[in-house]
């Protein structure tokens, strides 16, 4: 609807520019032609030139007023333009003649109908300038100047003056005010954008602040209840709702609110599991070789939470008790747009046979959830030691929705 309103406004105003060119030029040559005729004594071609374009080019807008295309309008009014503005050089001295001028001031004519129209214009007018200056110095005598030589400085002032007045007082008017129409759309744009970033910033504040609230209440929850692998689903559930939270927040504090830097939140994400599940005090080495990649939002959380959860499982069953263990993160850009995450861990690791197929546990069929919505598969190594997954996946596109 918006593109609909400003294409109507821009034809709008090309219509409206076109149409005082037409009658401010109509009025003038008409008024040329009897000063032409009856202070200059041109009684040949010249005063019947101008006359005859006021007539026609005034059809021409009556013509408009039925059909409507403004396009068909701006070249009948280009074409009038050239053929007169032509004979009346030709007719008045050839290259020395200064109505000369007015073809310049006629191409501005041309690019209101299409730039392509325009361009095609401009060179023809600069093919017949080269024409009318070579039949000049020929000598050739096919045209003949009409203009009495008492009335050469006249018509040459009233030329440079008619020229001016359509250039300054119906082009660059127009000009200067679709300029300034530009600058205050341009400005009232650049602030509704700013706005709605400023909106969405409050909007990943809020969510954060929300899911921090819901982190809150599941730490609450878990000090009431005694059992401790209730205990335990209930950490795993927070750290989910903080891997969010972070992104968010993220989003938030930086310039950029629609893509997080993903090595950053990676080793920030990774950092709090580690004190979360192993403590403060946790021997834990980190090998994380992530390139800056930056990741929409659609993308960074199910990577997020695959990260997650991945870690979780490794900090929980892979690396037991107080063991020295080592968490390794590597991505890398692949063919065809596609990504590469290499994550694993130094620790026990489990059964080959155990699948998301087959397991009881909810680890890895979310682990296989998050890769599906990425659009992506995953692969487990087995010739590594540890757990030690490989996953493909492309960036989530706005148009293609996720797979749930």
């Amino acid at each position: 609807m918006k593109n609909t309103s400003q294409n109507r406004s821009r034809i709008g105003d090309k219509t409206l520019l076109l149409l005082k060119f037409n009658y401010a030029s109509s009025l003038l040559s008409l008024l040329l032609g009897f000063i032409c005729y009856y202070g200059l004594q041109i009684l040949k071609i010249i005063p019947f030139i101008f006359f005859g374009y006021c007539i026609l080019n005034l059809l021409n807008v009556l013509g408009y007023q039925k059909h409507q295309n403004l396009t068909i309008m701006a070249i009948i009014t280009s074409v009038l333009s050239l053929v007169s503005t032509v004979v009346i050089t030709l007719y008045s001295g050839g290259i020395q003649s200064a109505f000369i001028f007015v073809l310049p001031v006629i191409v501005l004519a041309g690019y209101i109908s299409t730039s392509v129209f325009g361009k095609i214009y401009l060179y023809a007018i600069l093919t017949i300038i080269l024409l009318i200056y070579i039949a000049t110095v020929s000598d050739f005598n096919g045209f003949k100047n009409v203009v009495p030589e008492t009335s050469q400085d006249v018509f040459s002032l009233l030329s440079l003056l008619f020229s001016i007045y359509l250039l300054e007082g119906v082009f660059g008017t127009n000009l200067l005010k679709a300029h300034f129409k530009l600058r205050k759309t341009k400005q009232q744009v650049e602030g509704k954008i700013k706005e709605k970033e400023n909106l969405l910033k409050e909007v990943h504040h809020r969510v954060k602040n929300n899911l921090q609230t819901i982190s809150s209440l599941l730490s609450l929850q878990s000090r009431n209840i005694e059992d401790s692998d209730i205990k335990k689903l209930l950490k795993s559930s927070q750290n989910r709702v903080i891997a969010m939270a972070m992104i968010h927040q993220m989003l938030y504090l930086h310039e950029d609110s629609t893509q997080i830097d993903y090595s950053w939140y990676v080793r920030e994400l990774v950092e709090h599991l580690i004190r979360s599940v192993k403590g403060t005090s946790a021997n834990i080495d980190l090998d994380i070789d992530i390139p800056e990649m930056k990741f929409n939002i659609d993308t960074a959380i199910p990577l997020g939470l695959l990260v997650n959860e991945v870690v979780t499982n490794a900090l929980k069953f892979g690396i037991l008790e107080d063991r020295k263990g080592e968490i390794i993160i590597r991505m890398q850009e692949g063919a065809n747009n596609e990504f590469i995450l290499e994550i694993g861990d130094n620790g026990v690791g489990f059964s080959e046979k155990v699948t998301h197929k087959n397991t009881k546990t909810m680890g890895l069929k979310l682990i296989n959830n998050l890769v599906r919505q990425l659009r992506g598969s995953f692969e487990r190594a087995a010739s590594k030691n540890g757990t030690y997954y490989t996953i493909r996946f492309k960036e989530i596109s706005d148009q293609i929705p996720a797979t749930s």
